[in-house]
């Protein structure tokens, strides 16, 4: 017999819109599948109550008679009930300090923990994210943020034509927007004081794919890194073109005693690398940061090295947007994820301190965490996409048994963090970190 399966309410952030099942997805689980769905009665999910209601879920002020609930961000301590099960980003796979409490609570409570972030295939691809939202809003975001900062220094560009994500209805509409500013620079071009106008990406996953497809919508012709330097020297440059750079490991990374990169061997070694990203960052316009990254590999922005650039002039580099979002991470100056309704600082590399907004001496960043929120429908319904055929095999799971004997599709077994309060043997690694 299946578990009555509920949606949660996200409380995590004010902004937090997004849902793990849309209506429509609900229907189909309950019509097709035969569950029972609650959902947590919510005022501001992008999906109304009414709508979940219409689907055939009942709604409810709380989940407490659910025995396997669904979220998307983080669950404050106090709502875990004893030896359910929980699917959410629990954000505890890099024993990341600030989530420790939380699952040790977990723990306590003798719960189940499956997190999306590690729901893949036999080749290690995730298959039930929102990376490439975050990659759409996040160049977005990014544009609108480079208009502004730009009016500071007294450029009047098309990019002012550009508003932050979540003002949008829709992504259509968005991009609908972007391509007449596209085609506003193809006809006028950019002020001659900004060109060579170009904007790199780190890294090629489905983040790096969806800022990418972002920036399409504008004149852009591509190089690659070793050419970066060079365009500057070139006399034949338009100002109605934007350049763009995509950065894999080899260009963002070298080998410490000189021998050739190799992929493999800085999955495995980082400590046997260091950065050699500095190279690039003086011939950027914008820096959009979309790589993996945690602390065993070599950072591409550092303090000390923005202090050096700024000390010798304005640098070229107008914004950074940091999608990778690691608080003092690969790009240092990032102090933390910023929210949706303040998503922007400005870093002062001498006083080495951020200031809230556009305004100030420094670098731009903008680093909003939840940017898929920013699309809070479109996002919705590919993140459901791709998880409902799991959660009919969840809900009906019996977590009584011992592990090795659990019945779940293979991608979620290997998601499976906690078992009735236990870590699972590819996650006793996190016990160091408790």
């Amino acid at each position: 017999m299946s578990a009555v399966v509920g949606i949660r309410h996200e409380d995590k952030y004010l902004m937090e819109r997004r849902t793990p099942l849309t209506p429509a997805h609900v229907k189909k689980l309950i019509e097709k599948d035969k569950l029972n769905i609650i959902v947590e009665s919510s005022d501001k999910r992008i999906f109304t109550d009414d709508e979940y209601r219409l689907a055939g879920a009942q709604i409810e002020k709380d989940l407490k008679s659910c025995q396997v609930i669904f979220g998307v961000k983080e669950i404050p301590e106090e709502k875990f009930e004893k030896e359910n099960t929980y699917v959410f980003f629990s954000h505890v796979i890099k024993g990341q300090p600030y989530n420790m409490p939380m699952l040790k609570k977990m723990i306590e409570k003798k719960c189940n923990l499956i997190d999306y972030e590690c729901i893949v295939d036999d080749q290690n691809r995730r298959l039930i994210f929102f990376g490439k939202f975050a990659g759409l809003a996040g160049m977005i975001d990014s544009l609108w943020s480079l208009g502004e900062r730009l009016k500071r220094y007294g450029y009047q560009t098309p990019f002012l034509n550009i508003k932050q994500s979540c003002k949008y209805n829709s992504l259509k509409e968005a991009k609908k927007a972007i391509s007449k500013a596209g085609k506003e620079i193809a006809e006028k071009g950019l002020p001659e004081d900004l060109f060579p106008f170009t904007i790199g990406f780190t890294g090629y996953g489905n983040v790096s794919i969806g800022a990418q497809e972002i920036a399409s919508l504008l004149p852009v012709k591509e190089i690659f890194p070793d050419e970066l330097s060079k365009l500057k020297e070139n006399k034949s440059l338009l100002n109605n073109i934007i350049y763009k750079v995509v950065f894999k490991e080899e260009h963002i990374s070298a080998r410490k005693d000189g021998k050739p990169f190799d992929l493999q061997d800085y999955y495995n070694n980082p400590h046997k690398y260091h950065s050699i990203f500095e190279q690039y960052i003086p011939n950027l316009s914008v820096l959009m940061n979309c790589m993996y990254w945690d602390d065993r590999y070599p950072r591409i922005v550092t303090k000390d090295y923005l202090q050096q650039l700024f000390e010798k002039e304005q640098p070229k580099l107008t914004v950074i947007g940091d999608i990778t979002c690691d608080p003092n991470g690969s790009v240092e100056i990032t102090h933390k994820g910023t929210p949706i309704e303040d998503p922007v600082f400005v870093y002062n590399p001498f006083t080495r301190k951020p200031t809230s907004g556009f305004e100030g001496e420094g670098m731009l960043v903008m680093a909003v965490d939840i940017l898929p929120s920013e699309l809070p429908r479109d996002s919705s319904i590919a993140f459901a996409d791709a998880l409902i055929d799991f959660v009919k095999p969840i809900a009906e799971t019996d977590f009584n048994q011992h592990f090795e004997n659990i019945s779940l599709p293979s991608p979620i077994k290997k998601a499976l963090i906690l078992h009735k309060g236990n870590l699972t043997p590819d996650y006793k690694y996190i016990k160091d970190y408790l």
